[in-house]
C-alpha cells in the first residue's frame, strides 16, 4: 500500500527575530512494569547525502516515550534486516523480542521525495502484521516516522496512535524584573519543532484548538483589557471575537466547530455564555451571583461543564447549550474544578482538592456512572488537563522546583513523561484534535 503524507507543519507567525521558542524535550518519568519489548531495525538509504531524520530512531522513541514499549539498543541487534525475505525469526527469539520492525528509504524516481517503505512482524507468531510505503519530502521524515509510530501502536494496542498530533501551551520568558515575554506556541506531542504563534509582552493564556486542527482562540491583554481572540494558524490571520466590559476569557471551541464557549462578566458576575461563530449571537447558560468559569464541552455539543463556587466551594456542573438549571457532578471533594469529559463521555477528568486541610491538587478521573474515583498525580500543584484525542494520555501543567512544566499521564496512571522548557515556564497545554 503507497500513502503520500500530508504536510501537517502550519506556517508559523514569528513575531520577534533572535527570541527562542520553548524547546520542550521528553523526560520519561514513570513507565510500566514490563514493557513491550520490540526491535525497531535501522532503516536503510542509499542515498548520497546523509538523511536530515533518523526514521527508525523516531519510532524507537516515540513507542518509549510513552511507556508502554522498551526499543532494544542497537548495538544488541544480531542482524539489520531492511525487508521481509532477511528477517529471520530465530534471532528475534534469541533476542526476547516480541515485535520487528524494518524499513528502508529509497528516492522517488524523478522528483524530490522519498519512498518510506516499513514492514511490521509479530516474532513469536512469525507473521507480518503491517507493511506500506509513505511518500513524502525530506522534509516530512518526522512526520513520516510519527505516522509509522500511530500504525504500530494500534496493531499491538488496539488504540489509535497520536503520535501525530500537536500541543497548544503558553510560555513566558522573564527578561527582566519590567519584562516577560509571553507566547502561544504549538509543537509536536512530544515538544520538538515548536513554532511562536503569538507573541506579546501582556499575558496571553487559554489556548484552544478548532475542532479541524486550522485554528486557535486564545486570550489575550495586549489592549491592557482580557478579550478573545481567534487566529488562523497556517497565515497568522487572526479577528477579535469580543469586546465586553469586565472579563472575557476561557474559550473553547464545540466539537461541532460551530460555536464557542466562553466567560463574561458584562451583566455583573462571571457567567457562562456560548457564541454562534456564523451569527455571533450570545446565549446565556448561567445566572448565578456566585462566579462560574471554566467551560468544556460534551462530546454531542449539547452540553456544557462549568465550575461554580455556588454552594460555597468549587464544584463541577453540567448545563445544556439552552440553559436551563445546571446538574451538579461532583460532591466527594473539597475542591473540583476544571471538568472535562474523557471521548467514552462517562469519566471526567478533572483538577481536585479532596479536604480542606489538603494543599494540594491532583488530575483525577471520575466515572460519573459507577461514582469511581482514580487518583492519577501525586504532585502539589497541578492544573490545565487536557487530553489526547485518543483519550489514551491527560497532558497538564505543574510547577517542578518553581517552574512551570508540561506533565503527561495515562489514564490508568502507570506511564507518566516530562515536558520541561529549556528557559523559562510552560503552561495551560491543550492537545490537538487529529488532523485526518
Amino acid at each position: 500500500m503507497i500513502k503520500t503524507l500530508r504536510n501537517l507543519a502550519g506556517i508559523a507567525l514569528m513575531f520577534a527575530e533572535g527570541l527562542m521558542a520553548a524547546e520542550l524535550n521528553i523526560e520519561i518519568t514513570q513507565g510500566v512494569d514490563n514493557p513491550i519489548p520490540i526491535a525497531v531495525v535501522p532503516f536503510s538509504w542509499e542515498g548520497a547525502n546523509a538523511l536530515s531524520e533518523d526514521v527508525a530512531a523516531i519510532v524507537a522513541a516515540d513507542l518509549q516515550q510513552v511507556g508502554e514499549f522498551r526499543a532494544l539498543p542497537r548495538g544488541n541487534m544480531l542482524s539489520m534486516p531492511d525487508e521481509a525475505a532477511e528477517v529471520f525469526f530465530r534471532d528475534w527469539r534469541i533476542l526476547a523480542q516480541d515485535y520487528v520492525l524494518v524499513g528502508k528509504i529509497t528516492h522517488s524516481p524523478g522528483s524530490q521525495l522519498v519512498q518510506v517503505q516499513y514492514e511490521f512482524f509479530d516474532v513469536a507468531r512469525e507473521q507480518k502484521l503491517v507493511g506500506e510505503v509513505l511518500t513524502g519530502s525530506m522534509s516530512q521524515l518526522r512526520d513520516i516516522g510519527h505516522e509509522i509510530s500511530n500504525v504500530v501502536y494500534e496493531q499491538v494496542t488496539g488504540i489509535r496512535g497520536a503520535f501525530s498530533t500537536e500541543i497548544l501551551y503558553v510560555s513566558a520568558q522573564f527578561v527582566s524584573p519590567e519584562l516577560t515575554y509571553y507566547r502561544i506556541e504549538k509543537s509536536d506531542y512530544d515538544g520538538r519543532r515548536s513554532q511562536v504563534l503569538v507573541e506579546s509582552q501582556e499575558p496571553l493564556m487559554s489556548p484552544t484548538w478548532s475542532p479541524d486542527g486550522t485554528q486557535v482562540a486564545y486570550l489575550s491583554f495586549e489592549t491592557n483589557l482580557p478579550r478573545i481572540y481567534i487566529q488562523e494558524i497556517a497565515t497568522g490571520q487572526r479577528r477579535q471575537i469580543t469586546d465586553f466590559p469586565g472579563i472575557n476569557s476561557s474559550p473553547v471551541w464545540s466539537p461541532d466547530g460551530t460555536k464557542l464557549a466562553m466567560v463574561l462578566s458584562k451583566d455583573g458576575s462571571p457567567d457562562v455564555y456560548v457564541m454562534d461563530l456564523m451569527t455571533n449571537q450570545l446565549t446565556r447558560l448561567t445566572d448565578h451571583p456566585r462566579a462560574e468559569t471554566e467551560p468544556s464541552w460534551t462530546s454531542d455539543s449539547r452540553s456544557v461543564l462549568f465550575t461554580s463556587d455556588r454552594t460555597g466551594q468549587p464544584q463541577i456542573y453540567q448545563v445544556g447549550i439552552n440553559g436551563g438549571f445546571p446538574e451538579r457532578l461532583t460532591f466527594d471533594c473539597f475542591y473540583c474544578a476544571k471538568g472535562r469529559f474523557l471521548p467514552d463521555g462517562k469519566n471526567l477528568v478533572h483538577v481536585r482538592r479532596d479536604t480542606r486541610e489538603d494543599n494540594s491538587y491532583s488530575i483525577a478521573i471520575f466515572n460519573i456512572e459507577t461514582q469511581r474515583l482514580t487518583t492519577l498525580t501525586d504532585t502539589s500543584l497541578d492544573e490545565s488537563p487536557s487530553v489526547a484525542p485518543n483519550g489514551s494520555m491527560i497532558m497538564f501543567a505543574t510547577k517542578v522546583n518553581g517552574r512551570g512544566v508540561l506533565d503527561a499521564v495515562s489514564i490508568d496512571g502507570r506511564v507518566k513523561f516530562r515536558l520541561p522548557s529549556a528557559q523559562g515556564d510552560v503552561r495551560e497545554p491543550s492537545w490537538s484534535p487529529f488532523f485526518n
